[in-house]
């Protein structure tokens, strides 16, 4: 397991050119501000012009909540993000614009070492009943510059919708009219649901008892967690997805093994919302890597914890209790202020 290194985060040059486009008008609004006399009022942004799940900054409110937002990292990979946005209504649309490419949403998702996933300009209509979602896309959907991002962009509108409890499944238009694809191919013509999220392998026929697991991984600048689908041909259960996660990432994946590939798996047990992991004594070398320790353990933990019923996770090495240097478990893999506070400095590659 390899030590936490700064991260290389690859941004498309259209995307550093709408952060720098956002960063000027700031500066030019921070000089307008200075250069008035003292005596007039403060400059205040209209709220009216900035979407509505992205006022909560500007608003001040304390009456917020929490919704996930789908990025893109510069793997390609989609990264699930919690953030806290003003409580409002239609919550489920506003947290699809924060998806859209465009100044503030690029720099707001380049302090988490992402980029969004929506081609400029895109709009949405949105009608939610009996568990469908119908998703209107405008025009400028169909702009996607590839096949990677059109796929990415469905994919992540499906899981950013059914992360709330009144969606099962969506189905998606085009400025109105139904299509079977889009520019680059990418079907829109069936209805989807959460399935898929960053298949190791493309999309194929798979074989009768075939199931797939989701594991997480870290990243390999430690900040973030990534979720991966595997298909396995056994059962998608807790003690698979353990077994799974301690083959780590494929190789040339971009993520991290979040443990050595000499721990051995001793045994798995389930009982009354606890999931008990055994492992080898080779499993303490973790305690060597301080920060990476942290996240693999917070990885291994989101991949139990998505499982119905699974509350807690415990460690035994050798069939003895471990001590893991993580105090509970998380709630969130990526919780946005805690990302951002993960390092002092992100740096843009072109």
């Amino acid at each position: 397991m390899k030590r936490l290194k700064m991260p290389k985060i690859r941004f498309k040059r259209a995307n550093i050119e709408r952060a720098l486009i956002g960063c000027s008008a700031m500066l030019v609004l921070l000089l307008s501000v200075q250069s008035r006399d003292i005596e007039t009022e403060p400059y205040e942004e209209p709220l009216e012009d900035i979407p509505p799940a992205q006022a909560a900054v500007s608003a001040g409110s304390a009456d917020m909540q929490q919704t996930v937002v789908y990025y893109e990292d510069g793997d390609g990979y989609l990264v699930p993000v919690q953030r806290e946005v003003l409580r409002q209504d239609g919550i489920a649309r506003a947290t699809l614009e924060l998806m859209v490419q465009n100044a503030r949403n690029d720099m707001d998702a380049a302090r988490l070492g992402l980029s969004p996933v929506v081609p400029e300009g895109t709009t949405f209509e949105l009608d939610i009943a009996d568990g469908h979602a119908r998703v209107d896309l405008g025009r400028e959907a169909l702009s996607a510059g590839d096949k990677q991002q059109e796929e990415n962009m469905r994919t992540a509108i499906v899981w950013a919708l059914t992360e709330f409890d009144t969606v099962k499944d969506v189905n998606f238009l085009v400025d109105g009219q139904k299509r079977d694809t889009l520019t680059h191919g990418t079907n829109i013509s069936g209805s989807y649901t959460r399935v898929g999220l960053n298949q190791e392998e493309p999309a194929v026929a798979t074989f009768a008892g075939a199931n797939e697991v989701q594991m997480y991984f870290p990243a390999q600048d430690g900040r973030l967690l990534v979720p991966v689908s595997r298909t396995v041909y056994s059962d998608d259960d807790v003690a698979t997805a353990v077994f799974e996660f301690l083959r780590g990432p494929k190789d040339e994946s971009g993520l991290e093994k979040p443990l050595d590939s000499d721990v051995k798996l001793l045994g798995v047990s389930v009982k009354d919302g606890v999931v008990t992991i055994n492992f080898s004594s080779e499993f303490t070398k973790i305690a060597e890597h301080s920060d990476a320790g942290v996240q693999a353990m917070r990885a291994l933990m989101m991949t139990c914890t998505r499982y119905p019923g699974i509350k807690k996770v415990k460690i035994l090495v050798d069939g003895k209790p471990y001590q893991v240097p993580v105090d509970d478990v998380p709630t969130f893999a990526n919780v946005a202020a805690e990302v951002e506070n993960s390092y002092p400095e992100v740096m843009l590659i072109e």
